[in-house]
């Protein structure tokens, strides 16, 4: 997977790397990524709670929900889109410059949803300009799990990146931390206030968290690996084209390995919160809280779990998290369809909490699928590629639900493909595995 113009004097490179600069870049990585997600889980809670009844008020219960996660599913397929943007930018012009463009392009975009008058007040032109939204927000999540990822692996020392890398996958259940926890809160207040502005507070307040957001990221140094590349001339020329060319194989077990983490999120909290409301007449509140408190336990389970993917491989333990998601799957709706609330809170943390197994890994091992001149692409294509398939599984586990009459073996069925594709992913990625030379300083 080598370029054209690589030269065994390349070889001789050694880039080096710092202990403590690479603990403050990732620390800098997570902190930008977790107010990203939060940015970007807000819209995937507000498809299942406020789009389906306000922007798409003309349309039956059911048909209204579809129409709203076809939206939700729009932001996917825009963000690989993203990737090959992105992923130029980040391999040719530097990882940097690239994730301060996404930082500004998805605050500004969730902010300006909180401002978009709805159905009632505008018709038609609300959900097309929500559309949008969601399409600007989508290219920009594109290239920025990629990027961040990247930045944060390539300062890290070889034998913990494990950890580091990590650290950046914990910025998704802060994400949904937060923009659940937004959610909750506004939640309390009366229905027709939450209706009419409440909901709206949550994307609001994503622009002073841009403030925040871009102030980090502008302390973020460029990648050495990078600058390496820079140094000895051996950047891809297009690295979308040179990744689909000289590194196809490796791109489809990337998708593969991602998937779980991107799919099974969103089956397990994006389904299950409009699963549990709409079909089952759970309390939105409750549907909602049973996330959060899921996301504080992901947290832990992705710390340990990447220190664990040091010694055990980052493709092992993506194998571990996609068996034991697979075999949980029946019981996790079995417990759900009982109506009570410990039992789905317990599920819902329990589902969150295996198919973190290969989700804390997964930037550790589709890092190390690609050689440094195609990473930052090959890195956003195979996540992002995997997050276009993803977008579409709540709706698709809506209309399973439709097709069997309201019973849960269908989106049951649903996490289990899921969940045994990324299973053989990890297989084939550990043996994958390219290393990075570097010395620590």
């Amino acid at each position: 997977m080598e370029s054209e113009d690589h030269t065994p004097e390349a070889d001789e490179a050694v880039p080096v790397v710092s202990g403590a600069e690479a603990g403050r870049i990732a620390r800098a990585a997570f902190v930008g990524t977790a107010l990203e997600w939060y940015d970007y889980f807000l819209f995937g809670t507000a498809s299942a709670i406020v789009f389906n009844r306000l922007f798409f008020t003309s349309l039956d219960p059911t048909a209204a929900t579809l129409a709203a996660f076809a939206t939700f599913g729009v932001g996917f397929a825009a963000r690989p889109l993203g990737a090959v943007l992105f992923g130029f930018i980040g391999d040719r012009l530097g990882r940097r410059p690239a994730l301060l463009i996404t930082i500004v392009s998805i605050g500004a975009a969730t902010g300006l949803i909180g401002v978009i008058p709805d159905f009632g007040s505008i018709g038609l032109a609300a959900p097309i300009m929500l559309a949008v939204l969601r399409l600007v927000q989508g290219l920009a999540v594109g290239g920025e799990w990629g990027g961040a990822m990247t930045i944060a692996v390539e300062h890290a020392p070889l034998e913990k990146r494990g950890r580091y890398a990590a650290l950046v996958q914990v910025g998704s259940p802060v994400g949904t931390l937060m923009s659940s926890g937004a959610f909750a809160l506004v939640l309390l207040m009366p229905s027709d206030v939450f209706d009419s502005w409440g909901w709206r507070l949550p994307f609001l307040a994503a622009f002073p968290l841009l403030l925040i957001a871009l102030y980090i990221r502008l302390q973020v140094e460029e990648s050495p690996i990078f600058r390496e590349l820079v140094k000895l001339e051996e950047r891809a020329k297009i690295p979308a084209i040179d990744v689909f060319r000289q590194a196809w194989g490796r791109l489809i077990v990337a998708i593969m390995a991602a998937f779980l983490g991107v799919g099974g999120f969103y089956i397990m909290t994006t389904f299950v919160i409009s699963y549990g409301t709409d079909t089952l007449g759970m309390d939105r509140g409750l549907m909602v809280n049973a996330t959060l408190i899921a996301a504080v336990v992901q947290i832990g389970v992705i710390l340990f779990v990447g220190r664990l993917s040091e010694r055990m491989g980052p493709g092992r333990m993506t194998v571990v998290g996609g068996v034991f998601t697979a075999v949980a799957a029946f019981p996790l709706f079995w417990l759900i369809d009982t109506r009570n609330p410990a039992a789905i809170i317990l599920a819902v943390t329990v589902g969150i909490a295996v198919l973190s197994l290969a989700y804390a890994v997964r930037g550790g091992l589709l890092t190390e699928l690609f050689p440094p001149h195609l990473r930052y692409s090959g890195v956003a294509l195979g996540y992002n590629l995997a997050g276009a398939l993803s977008g579409f599984l709540p709706m698709i586990a809506v209309a399973l639900l439709g097709a069997s009459g309201g019973a849960s073996w269908g989106p049951a069925l649903l996490l289990i493909v899921v969940a045994l594709i990324t299973a053989a992913g990890g297989y084939v990625g550990e043996g994958l595995r390219i290393k990075d030379k570097s010395i620590v300083r």
